[in-house]
């Protein structure tokens, strides 16, 4: 199956000139079907094919690295810039945060047809207001596991920033969220108890009802992956790298 992680390692090890890929270490995997504009990705390069990038011409390897990757990569997966960074650096454990936006058509008629692969219509016509206040109740720590996919050994304890719910100019329905984390399938879970709330078909406390029970309902459907858009990773300065993978890599317990 072809994967942006298997892209990418196929071109570094073209243009790294190495027998076989790099390993690469990534702010979080996504779904399939999920599109990320915001993905962060580390990996250790080996000096010497790191200089050999300059060429003859001088130009800064880093700028080399990324030019070269634009001619090997599928138009579909894009390298928009690089640098080097700290040996602490982790591009999972490192991130504070992570943002992703969740798009939505309603109504009787479908959104634009060039936009449909990023945006997840509904026939319904959604009160994005009810969403929205129904949002604010799933804010801060708590066990996430009634949206999750528990997965082995792993907590579901996140801190959810912000869920912000508004209707765009184009008419569609758009949901920003950002926590320190999110665990497998979070988003789109919440995005789809959301919209019963939007269809009117849940009181706007039901979300936070689920939440608290802390068990999976079946009432909650997950949203389509291809709605859903990583939009940031967000990392503190260069000097507190080291201490927020430290902090990121202990289990967290739920909150009392």
């Amino acid at each position: 199956m072809r994967t942006v992680a298997g892209d990418l390692g196929d071109a570094l090890a073209r243009v790294l000139r190495t027998e076989q890929q790099p390993p690469l270490v990534v702010a979080g995997r996504t779904d399939a079907g999920v599109h990320a504009r915001g993905q962060v990705v580390h990996l250790d390069v080996d000096p010497q094919a790191f200089a050999g990038l300059a060429g003859r011409s001088g130009v800064d390897p880093v700028d080399s690295l990324v030019r070269r990757l634009a001619g090997v990569l599928a138009p579909d997966v894009v390298v928009r810039r690089a640098r080097v960074v700290p040996a602490v650096f982790d591009a999972r454990f490192s991130a504070t945060g992570r943002r992703y936006r969740y798009r939505l058509g309603d109504g009787p008629h479908r959104p634009d047809p060039l936009e449909r692969r990023h945006v997840h219509w509904v026939r319904d016509r959604l009160d994005a207001e009810a969403m929205a206040r129904s949002a604010q109740l799933l804010l801060g720590e708590h066990d996430f596991v009634a949206f999750c996919r528990p997965r082995p050994g792993s907590s579901t304890v996140r801190t959810l920033r912000l869920v912000d719910v508004q209707r765009g100019s184009d008419d569609t329905v758009r949901v920003d969220l950002e926590a320190d984390a999110f665990c497998h399938h979070q988003v789109r879970a919440l995005v789809g108890a959301l919209l019963e709330v939007g269809r009117r078909r849940r009181d706007e406390g039901w979300p936070a009802q689920v939440l608290a029970a802390r068990r999976r309902d079946g009432a909650v459907q997950v949203a389509p992956a291809h709605g859903l858009t990583l939009t940031e990773v967000v990392y503190p300065p260069d000097d507190q790298l080291g201490a927020q993978a430290e902090r990121a890599r202990r289990r967290r317990e739920a909150p009392a």
